[in-house]
């Protein structure tokens, strides 16, 4: 085997070279040679400006790896690598003037040279500035294809590619090998406490040349001595008669008994054995070896969500008030409401997230040129007109279902005439304008008659009726401009008072106001005077906005009336104003009276946005959740205090027994020598009867693979709006325990039997193979008298 490459990747990984001829046998771009002259020269390595402001572009030498999974870039003085990032960190590369950086150097820098490269999370963006725009195409084309690559990886593939990660970290001197020093230092980075003894004894094992080095497939053999995974053995051979394979009908047996499936179950036995079975003999014996079965069960098939929720499974033809839609608040910051930063990437971030509801702060801005802002802060601004823009570019590629647009409206009559010039003139035909009938409607439309549709949700300068009927319009008088409160604020901050007479003296009759206002259909924002009112006028195109003050008041005095009424209309929750960090609120007691615009801080991790993620994981993730039946009907007698009042079957026995964890992350914050000590937490989040955690024992020094066993035990009333959320914390017997990893999904999507749980990170994305293994038994309970 030999040592290190020309480009310092180590060639002793055994599947570098395996996923390299993968990516360049994809047919994605077209011919085969041009896409091998793409990555190799990328391999050869670019010149490009990397640029983070106007003063700030340096030059920086940017170059694929062997691997066809990292980019390294060096500095063009010193020639040192100061910085490299995987393939598999890469959310997307977006062509041209996409970032505000690259906006503002638009005249130094022509769009077609460059480009951003866009990582999941938190992680900041990399602009950069190609010295031809050939090179920027290349370099944006290989990119794409290689995150398409991963994006679409197997479970062996992901495997091999973790095997490889390590690999390369473990390397130290890029030698293609690994001595027991850099093992030892390898363990402490996979999150594992291993005595020294041990250590050497399953590096010995490996070590089959015995050259005192671990080489290709001896680190593979290291690293399956390491995975060795005996709990999954147990189940295997619990259905073996011969403890070493699973015959056809043996793996069906599995499957109805355990995993509680119960059509086509040969059939799916078949496919998953075809699926998932690495020897080419075993597949033609329709068998399933222990490899095979621990990659069925690691795979989504395996999965603690049910597949199907991951589609378009729910009807999309009621109104819009029968479904939950995700919302963001504030949605152009990215930090605090005082002083952070103001950015279009909050909206590509909110949309590419699922989001279907944003909102936009509108203030007059210099040069007759529109701007949003959080009004009356230290918060950073932007163009109006770029946000649209941005609206125009990313509103339906997470999504085809509508996107309601919330607008704060605080502008004069000129610059609101500019807000229609701008949202007509760059949305077009994707700006709903008009009924879809031509008429008053009786009823909300569905999201599938307004796929593609931008909503505004606003003022209007008068009655919908009076608008289509060619009567005049006139503006009320004292009203405040978009929320009942006026700013959402609300009567919390000192100021609000002094701010909505303000507002109310800016209520325009003018052409500007009227242009703007007839843009408003359904999404028609009138103050909250009361739910016998909005019963007695039966306008299905108003509604409201209600800070989670508000909201949560009228839960407690009238949670059964707050039900009927989001049967009929929209309802928007918006967080407090005293919320000047970002925080958010508890989603899940909104959702629990039917509010259908829950408005969070989508910048915000945390539990609520745990809990955002989980709901709308659902159906296909196109940020439409049906509500239950009990919800949409106005006569139901639900009542969310009262489990019994109408809320269906149950309640349900669920059983989670937390048998082991794979892989978990080391605590960012912690030393590079420390081990984690995990416990898992599981939390119900639903009506108020529900609301439930247990947790397990701690795990002393083993992040790598944990072993609990315990079993804990939960009753789910309403198991229509309970959401399930698997919490993995770092134990401190001093200080309050560290965030290792979470996952959270509907009751209603849980699946029985032996799963794995994916877990994602603070910030909600994916950190595989990081995982928990789960035995689930759900259980319907006799109903109560």
């Amino acid at each position: 085997m030999a040592g290190g490459t020309a480009s310092g990747y180590p060639s002793g990984c055994p599947s570098c070279q395996a996923r390299k001829n993968r990516a360049m046998a994809s047919p994605r771009y077209s011919p085969r040679l041009q896409l091998d002259e793409t990555l190799e020269q990328m391999q050869q390595g670019t010149m490009m400006r990397k640029v983070k402001s106007k003063s700030w572009k340096k030059q920086r030498y940017f170059k694929l790896q062997d691997d066809c999974m990292t980019v390294w870039y060096k500095s063009r003085k010193t020639g040192n690598t100061k910085h490299a990032f995987s393939i598999s960190d890469v959310e997307t590369v977006r062509e041209g003037h996409q970032s505000e950086v690259l906006q503002s150097l638009a005249e130094e820098f022509p769009p077609e040279r460059c480009f951003t490269v866009v990582f999941h999370g938190r992680r900041g963006n990399l602009d950069l500035v190609a010295g031809s725009p050939e090179e920027a195409r290349g370099w944006v084309l290989g990119l794409l294809r290689l995150v398409e690559m991963v994006t679409a990886m197997d479970q062996q593939e992901k495997t091999d590619q973790w095997i490889c990660d390590w690999f390369q970290k473990g390397d130290k001197n890029k030698d293609g090998r690994m001595n027991f020093q850099e093992v030892q230092q390898l363990l402490q980075m996979l999150n594992v406490a291993m005595d020294e003894e041990h250590a050497r004894r399953l590096f010995q094992m490996a070590d089959g040349s015995e050259s005192g080095t671990l080489e290709g497939e001896e680190f593979v053999l290291f690293y399956k001595a390491l995975m060795q995974r005996d709990e999954v053995l147990g189940v295997f051979q619990e259905f073996s008669e011969d403890r070493k394979k699973l015959t056809l009908l043996e793996l069906v047996d599995f499957l109805q008994q355990e995993q509680l499936e119960t059509e086509e179950t040969e059939e799916l036995a078949m496919e998953l054995i075809a699926r998932y079975e690495p020897s080419e003999t075993a597949r033609a014996r329709h068998v399933l070896s222990l490899d095979g079965f621990l990659l069925y069960l690691c795979s989504p098939d395996g999965s603690v969500f049910k597949p199907a929720h991951g589609k378009h499974w729910q009807d999309m033809t009621q109104p819009l008030c029968h479904y939950f839609i995700s919302s963001s608040h504030n949605t152009y910051l990215l930090e605090d409401q005082l002083r952070g930063q103001s950015s279009v990437e909050g909206y590509i971030r909110a949309l590419r997230r699922g989001c279907r509801c944003l909102e936009v702060d509108c203030w007059d801005g210099p040069g007759g040129e529109p701007v949003v802002y959080h009004g009356h802060t230290f918060t950073s601004k932007i163009l109006f007109k770029d946000v649209v823009s941005t609206l125009g570019q990313y509103a339906f590629q997470a999504s085809d279902y509508p996107v309601i647009l919330s607008l704060e409206n605080h502008c004069g009559a000129e610059q609101q005439d500019v807000l229609a010039q701008h949202l007509t003139g760059i949305l077009g035909e994707r700006l709903l304008t008009a009924p879809l009938d031509g008429r008053v409607p009786t009823q909300l439309p569905s999201p599938e008659e307004l796929r593609g549709k931008v909503i505004l949700k606003g003022r209007r300068a008068g009655s919908l009726a009076h608008s289509l009927s060619g009567q005049p319009e006139e503006t009320p008088e004292g009203e405040a401009s978009e929320d009942d409160d006026g700013p959402e604020a609300e009567e919390e901050s000192p100021s609000n008072e002094a701010e909505r007479k303000t507002k109310v003296r800016r209520r325009p009759s003018q052409r500007g106001a009227v242009t703007l206002s007839d843009c408003i259909v359904y999404c028609h924002s009138v103050p909250f005077r009361g739910f016998q009112q909005a019963l007695a006028c039966q306008r299905p195109y108003e509604m409201v906005s209600l800070s989670e003050t508000k909201a949560r008041k009228l839960i407690k005095e009238a949670g059964s009336e707050f039900v009927h009424h989001n049967a009929r209309q929209l309802t928007r929750i918006y967080p407090s104003g005293l919320r000047t960090d970002s925080s958010n609120y508890d989603p899940q007691e909104m959702w629990n009276v039917g509010c259908q615009l829950v408005a969070l801080n989508v910048q915000t991790a945390g539990v609520a946005m745990d809990l955002c993620d989980g709901l709308f994981r659902q159906n296909g993730r196109c940020g439409y959740v049906l509500k239950p039946g009990f919800m949409r009907d106005v006569g139901s007698a639900f009542d969310p205090a009262d489990p019994r009042s109408g809320a269906g079957s149950g309640p349900w026995s669920l059983a989670i027994q937390v048998i082991s964890g794979q892989q978990l992350p080391k605590v960012g914050s912690c030393k590079p020598s420390a081990i984690v000590d995990p416990l898992v937490r599981v939390e119900i989040h639903g009506v108020p009867v529900d609301q439930a955690r247990q947790e397990t024992h701690y795990v002393a020094n083993n992040g790598f693979n944990p072993r609990w066993g315990e079993t804990l035990q939960f009753t789910v009333h309403v198991r229509e709006l309970a959401l399930v959320r698997f919490l993995v914390e770092d134990y401190d017997r001093t200080s309050r325990n560290d965030f290792v990893g979470q996952f959270t999904l509907p009751f209603a999507s849980l699946r029985a039997g032996y799963r794995h749980v994916p877990l994602l990170s603070r910030d909600g994305t994916a950190i595989p193979p990081a995982s928990l293994f789960v035995h689930i038994q759900i259980t319907e309970l006799p109903a109560a008298e």
